[in-house]
């Protein structure tokens, strides 16, 4: 979809050589983005974008002025997408512990259709860091459109018929939207919010929004100041000092309090901004610390119990030391994984071994029906033998066969049974699905019960093509500080629910956060207990504190969702599955069991579905959506 979304725009932007603004415009033809790749991934959105969907190409023309350009014949297919003008652009980021919630706003002109024609418009947005999609609202001459969630056995989801090409991920940071028949030389108002993670490194906190706009969005009056605006709020959940250290844009400070700060960009502009907006800040600490945020849930929540987040900080680069690793890296080399995936996986794995302590060890097997491994037991992270592991993989990782994920798995718990005094660690790479998933996760549960006192940790990774995303997750594996986290008081709680139920270790590489509910009085203090590197016992305590100005339900909501989801997959369980959906819905995050659909409003009537409503229906698991006639 991506690589047809890029031809397609490259389609547009020639044909949008036709337009005729007028001599005393001054305004040469659009130019592509300049870049050393020529592949469609040149022409993907790095920012919030609107584009005419141009099936038939007689229709393009300046709506003000007609160019009397010769007549196109044929059509185009698939069609020709021609980005939009943009006319307005305001950003707003709230950013909560580890969470931002991104509200964007902005307005589009069909310039480049008849006024007597029509055309659909899509929707390009372009989201940060583990972005999900929370809504979006469109206003357009006549009707007005807004997303919301309904479930999947919803009737009205299940008897109608569904346009594939109407939305969905065209990557999975990347969602799309198409209004239908906007008239040409009309605007789009368009609101879209989402939220995405923050990165945190060495102590500091990074956010990066998705805001470079190509110059062929500016309206041709090109002498006619624009502007744009920008607001950063900042709430730590701490009640320590926020430093900015880099911006990319030129930040005001409108607030300053313990744990809290505000900002503000505006600026008035002749051409729309070229670079993301970018921001990083620390939160004052050299050593590890925690706390407890409480909060009661609104009136409108279907679950009544009192809610939770409990938060450990790393601190900075000398708070804790990362544990002696031994480690086994399983490596999917079936025929599936020929070409981009294997080589992504390849690049990752030997960036990752060059990055090993000596004193750590480490093995690989490579996997499809059969397994090969690199050597028969656990090797020491030398430069020599890192060398032959990696003229090894540039050997054995040939793509072929089928994919046999338990055999490796079983032969991985066995290379780490027997270790003493150092941290055992898996890593799945894989792009299969195979038909025993729940006997795999069954077996890897009852090996995970039955082991001493640091049992082995498994990340997996189902991969298309995104090599950074594995470097970090391998990075996140790789630095553990605190393992065997427990925080006993909680089980003293009536009724408590903790997101995830198995805490996870701490990593230098980020934040650790639970969340839950409970009933009962919440105890005054609170100790987190842990395991250090040289395996001695660390304690630390917890401070509690009330919060009333933070969205709990929006900022945990998808790790809830998510773990529920994994939860209702293995135990097969009808309820959980029932829990997702009520979550899911009331808090906008999209899940595996919901559908974000598209409600059009007719101007001047209430605010209900009509006859010709339209739905669109989201599938997170197969990024693909349809639209649906109500």
């Amino acid at each position: 979809m991506a690589e047809e979304f890029g031809k397609s725009v490259e389609d547009g932007i020639k044909l949008s050589k036709r337009l005729y603004f007028g001599k005393d415009r001054a305004v040469a033809p659009p130019k592509p983005q300049m870049s050393m790749d020529k592949s469609s991934e040149t022409f993907l959105p790095r920012a919030p974008m609107v584009y005419a969907v141009i099936s038939d190409p007689g229709i393009v023309d300046n709506p003000d002025m007609t160019s009397y350009q010769p007549h196109v014949h044929g059509r185009c297919d698939p069609p020709a997408l021609i980005p939009l003008q943009m006319n307005r652009i305001e950003l707003e980021a709230d950013s909560y512990l580890d969470s931002v919630i991104v509200r964007f706003s902005g307005s589009w002109r069909v310039h480049c259709v008849m006024g007597s024609k029509s055309c659909d418009c899509r929707i390009a947005i372009p989201m940060g860091e583990q972005g999900s999609i929370l809504g979006v609202e469109v206003e357009v001459p006549r009707k007005s459109y807004s997303t919301e969630l309904i479930a999947m056995d919803d009737k009205r989801y299940m008897e109608k018929e569904c346009r594939p090409e109407s939305g969905g991920f065209l990557k999975p940071y990347i969602f799309i939207l198409t209004i239908p028949n906007v008239d040409g030389g009309s605007t789009l108002s368009i609101k879209v919010s989402w939220i995405q993670k923050l990165l945190y490194r060495n102590g500091e906190f990074s956010l990066i929004v998705p805001f470079s706009f190509p110059d062929y969005v500016t309206p041709p009056v090109k002498k006619l100041a624009k502007k744009e605006k920008i607001q950063l709020n900042i709430n730590s959940g701490t009640e320590t000092e926020i430093m900015c250290k880099a911006t990319s844009h030129p930040l005001k400070q409108l607030k300053r309090e313990a744990g809290k700060s505000g900002f503000l960009y505006e600026a008035d502009v002749l051409t729309w901004t070229d670079i993301d907006f970018a921001v990083s800040y620390s939160v004052s600490s050299s050593h590890i610390y925690g706390g407890v945020i409480l909060h009661s849930p609104s009136v409108h929540d279907v679950d009544q119990r009192e809610l939770f987040s409990l938060y450990l900080f790393p601190g900075g680069k000398s708070s804790g030391k990362a544990f002696r690793k031994e480690i086994v890296f399983l490596i999917d080399i079936s025929g599936s994984m020929e070409a981009k995936p294997l080589e992504g996986a390849k690049n990752a794995l030997i960036g990752t071994l060059t990055k090993l302590d000596a004193k750590d060890s480490f093995n690989i097997l490579a996997f499809n029906g059969e397994t090969y491994s690199f050597s028969s037991s656990m090797e020491l992270a030398t430069a020599e033998t890192v060398e032959r592991a990696v003229e090894w993989i540039n050997l054995k990782f040939i793509a072929g066969g089928g994919t046999n994920i338990l055999l490796p798995l079983n032969q991985a718990m066995e290379l780490v049974s027997n270790t003493h005094g150092s941290f055992p660690v898996i890593y799945l790479i894989t792009d299969g699905a195979v038909e025993n998933e729940r006997q795999i996760c069954d077996v890897m549960q009852s090996h995970l019960t039955s082991k001493g006192s640091i049992c082995p940790r498994i990340y997996t990774f189902g991969i298309d093509s995104v090599e950074p995303q594995m470097q970090k997750l391998f990075a996140k594996g790789l630095s553990t500080i605190l393992a065997n986290i427990t925080i006993d008081t909680l089980d003293d709680l009536d009724d408590v629910e903790v997101y995830p139920s198995r805490i996870p270790d701490l990593s230098s590489e980020s934040l650790l956060i639970i969340s839950g509910r409970y009933r009962g009085n919440f105890p005054e203090t609170l100790k987190a207990k842990a395991v250090l590197e040289d395996l001695s016992n660390f304690v630390v305590d917890l401070k509690i504190q009330n919060a009333k100005d933070m969205p709990f339900d929006k900022i945990f909501a998808k790790q809830q969702i998510d773990l529920l989801t994994a939860q209702a997959w293995f135990s097969e369980n009808k309820r959980l599955e029932d829990k997702v959906v009520e979550m899911s819905i009331q808090t906008g995050i999209v899940s595996e069991y919901t559908r974000l659909s598209l409600l059009e409003t007719q101007k001047g009537n209430q605010a209900t579905e009509s006859p010709g409503a339209h739905k669109v229906s989201i599938d997170p698991s197969k990024n693909i959506c349809g639209i649906c006639l109500l």
